[in-house]
């Protein structure tokens, strides 16, 4: 893992002049997910991260943490030191504004002890940060950043910015884990699809007077969703849209006049609120980028798509394309495959690409359907919800969607 002894690069590169089998840009949660994933592969993996302390840390930011990832993170061995700081929920109450019919999501439904978690940024990083350094094959490169890549038919180039200092790197493949505005992705010329939605969100830590009893609240109104998520210590953290200006305007109140607005939208189940912290806000977004792969190279996580934040599936989204690319990648190490070329990196593709779009999908559809008044849409929207309360089957349906048990299971997740 010293630095000083990465290799210049040569003319003529061959085969056993690799310094790597692959690079990942980006030692966030989904990078750090995909390094870890890889420990016991037999892969010799980089990890490059340009920043030792994110933007998302310095944020305070906290994520949902469905099933399947808290199971994939439990098949890494990493969960066990992430779980006493994190909340787990038994309970969602999803409700339509001020309409009685709300729908209550139990264990039961699932036959499970919890139906997900609830953990701030630090909570998730620090464990991974800690389990890649005691993962033999993985190099932890921080701070360098990526300057340029040069793709060949056998392998990447990568030039590194390190302490200012210049190296360069060979490696089968690389791995962009570097965030919705990739200069991987956009230097190798993938296109995205999308659109900025007409909504941002609005973050902040609360304390309850009331406990919030482990239980998640996702309430749709008009001007857009409205979570409650509980954290430890009886914390919880606040997910509010609403349209930019309004959005706006709230972050401008003083803490006072924000709580008072505050209230209104949360009501009385848990008592009186207390702001911690400070407010943040971002504008929210839908992007999927037309492929995940190209020869030697391959995106994961917000890199390669990005959703709006109803149902906290974004995270998510991002731990299970790096359960599934380290699947992949490992089987075609054990098979003798070039781990870089196409045809391996399109299996992972034709898994995760799929399934993201319905996840985009599903999270789209929820927010149109339910920032309207539009009289016809708001007449589905609650025999939608009467079905989630009447029909056990749909219910289950759609409580799997959310907690990320429809679709395929990585191999690392299944014995959990």
């Amino acid at each position: 893992m010293v630095l000083d002894q990465l290799k210049q690069p040569d003319s003529n590169p061959t085969e056993v002049d690799f310094d790597y089998d692959l690079a990942i840009a980006g030692g966030g949660i989904i990078g750090l997910t995909l390094a870890c994933a890889l420990k016991n592969s037999g892969l010799k993996v980089a990890l490059i991260e340009a920043k030792p302390d994110s933007a998302a840390a310095a944020k305070g930011q906290a994520y949902a943490v469905h099933l399947l990832s808290g199971r994939i993170f439990a098949g890494i061995g990493v969960w066990d030191k992430m779980l006493p700081q994190v909340a787990n929920f038994r309970h969602v109450c999803l409700s339509d504004g001020d309409y009685p019919g709300v729908v209550e999501f139990e264990t039961a439904d699932l036959n499970s002890d919890v139906l997900g978690y609830v953990a701030e940024h630090q909570a998730l990083l620090k464990p991974l940060q800690d389990f890649v350094q005691e993962c033999a094959n993985v190099t932890y490169l921080c701070p360098a950043e990526v300057i340029e890549t040069q793709y060949q038919s056998s392998g990447v180039e990568i030039s590194l910015s390190i302490n200012g200092e210049l190296k360069i790197i060979r490696t089968r493949l690389i791995v962009a884990a570097d965030g919705s505005k990739s200069r991987i992705r956009q230097a190798a010329g993938i296109n995205t699809r999308g659109w900025q939605y007409w909504q941002s969100c609005i973050v902040a830590f609360v304390k309850p007077e009331k406990g919030h009893n482990n239980t998640a609240y996702e309430r749709f109104w008009s001007s857009g969703p409205f979570a409650i998520l509980p954290l430890p210590e009886n914390r919880c953290r606040i997910v509010w849209t609403a349209p930019h200006a309004e959005a706006k305007a709230l972050l401008a109140l003083d803490d006072e006049q924000f709580l008072a607005e505050l209230s209104k939208r949360a009501g009385d189940r848990i008592g009186k609120l207390q702001l911690e912290g400070d407010r943040f806000i971002f504008p929210v977004k839908l992007m999927q980028s037309d492929r995940y792969v190209m020869p030697r190279l391959a995106l994961i996580g917000d890199a390669a798509h990005c959703c709006h934040p109803v149902g906290g599936q974004g995270l998510n989204m991002g731990i299970r394309d790096a359960a599934a690319l380290a699947q992949v990648l490992q089987t075609a190490y054990i098979q003798g495959k070039d781990i870089g070329d196409l045809s391996t990196l399109k299996d992972y593709e034709r898994w995760r690409q799929r399934e993201n779009l319905t996840i985009l999908g599903f999270t789209d559809l929820l927010d149109r359907m339910f920032s309207n008044n539009l009289l016809p849409i708001v007449l589905i929207r609650r025999l939608g919800l009467l079905m989630l309360r009447r029909v056990q089957p749909v219910k289950v349906f759609a409580l799997k969607l959310m907690t990320g048990l429809k679709g395929r299971t990585p191999e690392i997740a299944q014995k959990f």
